[in-house]
């Protein structure tokens, strides 16, 4: 059961990841039927002032590090800050041991490793800074894709939003779905995004960096529905097949193929959000000719369906 939440903070803070954790956890919502949560705010000191990566911001936690001990559930606020007081990584692992339930937003999840709380297990971060947490934490299990890891008593997060769903899937977890639903429609959120999904990272347009490949890539994104082979795109660059082919993978990073699959379900993805279009007029738009060939390669790329983007997206505008 959930009954206390200690959000630790350590300078700099992310100011905007803290209040996320204050939102879902920290706002007297008893009138709407859930159930009282006993919040903290705890820092190195307590009443000391921590500065924040806003200018001019400080936050001030009423708590020391003794007030995360009997939390049922320690949330750990995001920092840009690599450098952590050893005595709030004790805490922490005191805190863990003594059975509370650990939870990292973003780069908060850098803690939980720099404690070793992330030692062989599976976790995730914000998609910028996973190759850092690889290589800083070699024994940290990093997925980069996903939203949040639920790894039992210790749960992950990606970015500002990610921590948002992670925070209302605790929520469901430990109180239920109708007390996370009465806190997302206060918040006018989703009140679900799987922890499998991926992070919907921007993927822009390459630019080729040769006058050969930029006017195909342009063109391929122009006639993104019709069929495109190497041979026929290797023609238009005037290059031959393998040469076209080792030149595209040196500046995208991927195949030709691949690219442009990619670059077919970011438009499915604008599409599902901005038109009432079918499923199987969305494919035909974007070139994957059937619902079912759309739902396949939507699946692999997103980590949902395109019925289940959909009604996310919808729900999270209403």
């Amino acid at each position: 059961m959930l009954r206390s939440v200690a959000m630790l903070m350590v300078g700099p803070v992310a100011p905007f990841e803290a209040a996320t954790i204050c939102e879902v956890f920290g706002i007297d919502r008893t009138e709407d039927g859930v159930p009282p949560i006993d919040f903290r705010t705890c820092g190195p000191v307590a009443g000391e002032p921590l500065p924040t990566r806003t200018g001019g911001l400080q936050i001030v936690p009423a708590y020391g590090l003794d007030g995360l001990e009997g939390a049922d559930l320690v949330a750990v606020a995001a920092t840009p800050g690599r450098e952590f007081p050893e005595e709030a990584l004790a805490a922490l692992r005191r805190a863990h041991a003594a059975g509370a339930t650990l939870l990292a937003v973003c780069s908060g999840a850098f803690l939980l490793a720099a404690a070793g709380l992330l030692d062989d297990r599976p976790c995730t971060v914000h998609w910028m800074h996973a190759e850092e947490m690889r290589r800083t934490y070699p024994r940290v299990r990093v997925d980069p894709d996903v939203l949040y890891v639920d790894d039992g008593d210790i749960i992950t997060s990606a970015g500002t939003a990610a921590g948002i769903d992670a925070c209302l899937h605790l929520v469901r977890r430990e109180l239920g779905s109708a007390v996370a639903n009465t806190i997302a429609r206060r918040m006018v959120v989703a009140p679900q995004r799987e922890g499998g999904q991926r992070q919907f990272i921007t993927m822009p347009v390459p630019t080729g960096r040769s006058d050969g490949l930029a006017p195909v890539m342009e063109w391929m994104l122009d006639h993104i529905a019709e069929d495109h082979t190497v041979a026929e795109l290797a023609r238009r660059a005037a290059m031959s097949e393998r040469t076209f082919a080792r030149r595209f993978v040196a500046e995208t990073g991927t195949t030709p193929h691949r690219w442009l699959t990619t670059q077919r379900v970011l438009l499915a993805q604008r599409l599902l959000e901005a038109t009432d279009l079918s499923i199987d007029a969305v494919a035909a738009r974007c070139g994957f000719g059937s619902g079912a060939l759309l739902r396949h390669h939507f699946r692999n790329v997103v980590g949902v369906s395109p019925g289940d983007f959909r009604r996310t997206f919808r729900l999270a505008a209403s």
